[in-house]
């Protein structure tokens, strides 16, 4: 047991050293990221560990700015603007943008299946909130779960660097759906967005 629990123990390390920012979860999340990986280990068990070595996770923190990120933790880089998927639930990307009204400006969240460029997700409000981009990535799982896809493993998430998108809610969220958190950087639009996204949202909203 003692054996196990230290190849246990120098695999978290090694995951934690991978990615920064999996270095905040619990136990709970790590134990979801490890079943995510293919490893076969009891959530009880991963508990015992945190408890052993005394790790514990970040505290859930929503943050509500609009601003980019102040430089916390985040997830590397998968795409490296290589904007190409070959075949659906590959590769999403996502964005948001503001569209004016006669009521005043409201703020458009949306989720981008590269593959096809079709918009499987999205949501609309008056503020730039976390809220506004979980939101919209439920709205993307619900839409391919209600077409028969409920396992989304290894699909890449890719977003630039905003504070919404790199929260620990966020990311939180896209490693409990099996998603591989990506993240280009602050405020470049060819980061954030899909070529041809543009065009899309513009035949979404019949522009």
């Amino acid at each position: 047991m003692q054996v196990r629990d230290a190849e246990l123990v120098a695999l978290i390390e090694a995951e934690k050293q991978r990615q920064k920012f999996i270095a905040r979860f619990g136990a709970r999340k790590m134990w979801l990221h490890l079943r995510g990986q293919g490893h076969d280990i009891a959530r009880c068990t991963v508990e015992r560990i945190y408890r052993q070595q005394r790790w514990q996770g970040a505290l859930r923190k929503k943050r509500f700015t609009p601003h980019p990120s102040d430089g916390s933790p985040r997830p590397v880089d998968l795409v490296d603007r290589q904007f190409w998927a070959s075949r659906p639930n590959q590769l999403w990307v996502a964005d948001f943008t503001y569209v004016p009204t006669w009521s005043g400006m409201v703020y458009v969240a949306f989720v981008i299946d590269v593959f096809s460029r079709r918009i499987v997700g999205w949501r609309t409000a008056t503020r730039m909130t976390t809220d506004l981009v979980l939101d919209c990535l439920e709205h993307a799982i619900w839409t391919r779960q209600r077409e028969g896809v409920t396992d989304l493993t290894g699909l890449i998430h890719h977003t630039d660097a905003g504070a919404q998108y790199v929260s620990f809610a966020f990311t939180e969220r896209l490693v409990e759906a099996g998603l591989d958190p990506s993240v280009g950087s602050v405020g470049d639009a060819y980061d954030g967005q899909v070529p041809g996204s543009g065009v899309a949202l513009r035949s979404f909203f019949g522009g």
